[in-house]
């Protein structure tokens, strides 16, 4: 094999081999954490999945790269609740692995401190070299977060000190105090905001479901995984659900039922969170009641009348006012006499004798 090979000059990424050469990450993976080891500081500030689109890995290649560069180290997560009860996804991405402790320092705020310290020295460094995240640079100024410094106030009094001086008098004031410098967050990671997590409430008005039902029911949540990686519940969140998935079963819904409404139609933009995927998909493809028919009503009996027939007397129940049982009609018509033949009605009629089919 020939090899021809120009070392660029500028507009060049450096990669370790370790991670070209990796031999549990498919291409998707190297070429996602290239990219990101790549990019200028100023955007670390959207999400990993943003940033892979731009590259043409969507969907389920993005998942499947994704859950590597987890396995094995590049790619770490933290979610954490913000003031207003708003919950932030906080993404590391290092160029070379690190074991959770490791992400954890990185991922953890700087302290607070009076002097603001050099944006180099506001995270702790580890045993292992300092790794690049999110782009390939150290860790700067997040310029999307900045606090904006409040204006001094001036001190209120102390006890027992010197009144203020009246309005229009000449003041006399002690200098204020210089404020203190605006304490600059920094953070090498990009935070994508996420609805705070419904709790699931019992309805008061529905008794509690079946417990046989329930195990049903999650039993049906727990099986999505094999059929998407994304559906992956927990055993609590798969029993947080089975309550609004009983109802299903309560309207008359097979397992194959639900578990086709939960599988069909696939967002093309993928799933972020599946517990909220599927508490949507349970609420807004739930079946209609099962529809009440009300029994037909009979119309009453007719009453019990005594027939007008021979022989003893006797009780029936006419069904359409007649005066003589069926037993009766039926003995009356039988003993009526046979028709004529159609020869001797009609000899009968010119007067003519009758004359047998034997004898022409």
């Amino acid at each position: 094999m020939l090899r021809h090979a120009i070392a660029p000059s500028a507009r060049y990424t450096k990669a370790s081999n370790d991670v070209v050469r990796h031999p549990r990450l498919n291409s998707d993976a190297k070429i996602l954490l290239l990219y990101v080891q790549g990019l200028p500081g100023d955007a670390t500030c959207k999400p990993l999945s943003e940033l892979a689109n731009k590259v043409g890995i969507k969907g389920r290649a993005y998942q499947k790269a994704k859950g590597q560069l987890v396995e094995h180290g590049y790619v770490h997560e933290r979610r954490s609740q913000a003031e207003g009860g708003r919950w932030l996804t906080d993404q590391l991405v290092a160029n070379t692995p690190l074991t959770g402790e490791q992400a954890l320092r990185l991922l953890r705020p700087p302290a607070p401190s009076v002097a603001a310290a050099p944006p180099s020295t506001q995270f702790p460094t580890v045993g292992e070299p300092t790794p690049r995240v999110a782009g390939g640079y150290e860790p700067v100024e997040d310029h999307c977060d900045k606090t904006t410094p409040h204006p001094p106030t001036e001190p209120e009094p102390a006890p027992g000190s010197a009144p203020r001086p009246a309005p229009g008098s000449a003041p006399h004031r002690a200098p204020a105090p210089a404020p203190e410098p605006p304490q600059q967050t920094s953070t090498p990671l990009s935070r994508t905001p996420t609805p705070p997590p419904q709790v699931l409430t019992a309805n008061p008005q529905t008794p509690t479901a079946n417990p046989a039902q329930l195990a049903r029911a999650e039993r049906v949540l727990l099986s999505l995984r094999h059929t998407r990686r994304e559906l992956r519940l927990g055993v609590a969140e798969a029993r947080d659900l089975a309550v609004e998935a009983v109802e299903w079963f309560e309207r008359g819904a097979s397992e194959a039922d639900l578990r086709h409404a939960l599988l069909a139609e696939r967002p093309q933009e993928g799933i972020r969170s599946a517990v909220g995927f599927l508490r949507y998909r349970l609420h807004r493809k739930l079946p209609e009641p099962p529809v009440q028919h009300q029994p037909c009503e009979r119309p009453p009996l007719p009453e019990l009348v005594e027939c007008s027939g021979p022989g003893e007397p006797h009780l029936f129940r006419p069904m359409f006012g007649e005066s003589e049982c069926p037993s009766c009609r039926r003995a009356a018509a039988e003993a009526e006499p046979e028709p004529l033949p159609w020869r001797e009605r009609i000899a009968l009629i010119n007067g003519t004798p009758a004359v047998s089919p034997a004898g022409g």
